[in-house]
């Protein structure tokens, strides 16, 4: 197990326990989460090591392994991704001002955003720790990910966009990887990194039943200004924030469960129709944003 004694990201040692959640998805365990006073960083803590973690992924219904469609959030979650992949596709080529270049995609699970670009001509890379997602790549897209390991190898300055999307709270070596994204991508190229956000509306109402902390999986939980000052400490700034609307129905149709024993379609989709209207005016308030960074 992983004991923080200092924050993760910015390194302060003024921390401490913010609450305590279940892993819903695999072992039923309990784990804490602390927050950091000085950058807000949230954190799992006591987590398993890298090596140890992988037992804690072994879930039918961890989608972005098994790619399931199963059950109803399941259906759903395969219906927005179709809409959401064009955006993200969109958002790429207005961001790094082209139709085509070279992409790498850390964290590429079963290669349907890979897809999505191959089709729009971009030159694509996928890396993706899990063999089963990498294999199921190969069966729905004909894509081969390259194993995680290759990421430290790649050769430096070679993409003109990156992408982590919902991926960056999953990695052990949170300094080291941001230091290697800078060093992977081009002089004009665009860091794409998505991740839940601790401070919507809908974090706010499940509390510990809030499915983005989806323990011991997420090592971190990240807020605006934490997201910030992890970039600027590795010489970079946030240049655009975008909102991923769907995700506040989505991880709320996943909490109703954890927190009242029951699916409620109709209440989650309120909460999540609440924290969107709350985001609407201030993007720092969306379930989930995409932070666009460049050196």
């Amino acid at each position: 197990m992983i004991v923080h004694t200092f924050c993760p990201a910015c390194g302060d040692k003024n921390i401490s326990p913010i609450l305590s959640a279940n892993d819903h998805t695999v072992s039923n365990e309990r784990f804490e989460i602390w927050e950091c006073k000085n950058c807000t960083l949230r954190f799992t803590q006591n987590i398993p090591g890298k090596e140890a973690i992988g037992k804690y992924y072994q879930s039918e219904n961890y989608i972005s392994h098994s790619d399931t469609s199963q059950g109803f959030i399941n259906n759903l979650y395969h219906k927005i991704r179709k809409r959401t992949l064009i955006q993200k596709r969109n958002l790429v080529e207005k961001a790094t001002q082209k139709k085509a270049g070279d992409l790498l995609d850390v964290g590429c699970g079963t290669g349907a955003f890979l897809h999505t670009m191959k089709k729009a001509h971009w030159k694509i890379t996928g890396l993706e720790p899990d063999e089963t997602a990498r294999e199921k790549a190969w069966e729905l897209h004909g894509i081969q990910p390259e194993p995680a390991e290759v990421f430290y190898t790649l050769p430096v300055q070679s993409f003109d966009a990156i992408t982590l999307l919902h991926v960056l709270e999953h990695v052990h070596d949170l300094q080291g990887y941001m230091d290697q994204l800078k060093k992977l991508l081009r002089p004009s190229g665009k860091l794409f990194i998505a991740v839940p956000n601790y401070t919507s509306y809908d974090a706010q109402y499940y509390k510990e039943s809030w499915a983005a902390y989806d323990v011991p999986r997420h090592l971190y939980h990240f807020s605006p200004g934490s997201m910030k000052k992890l970039f600027i400490a590795h010489g970079m700034k946030v240049a655009i924030m975008k909102p991923m609307w769907y995700d506040s129905i989505y991880v709320s149709m996943l909490s109703e469960p954890y927190k009242t024993g029951k699916s409620n379609a109709a209440k989650a989709l309120m909460i999540g129709a609440i924290s969107n209207s709350k985001a609407f005016m201030d993007v720092e308030k969306c379930s989930s944003v995409i932070y666009v960074g460049e050196g």
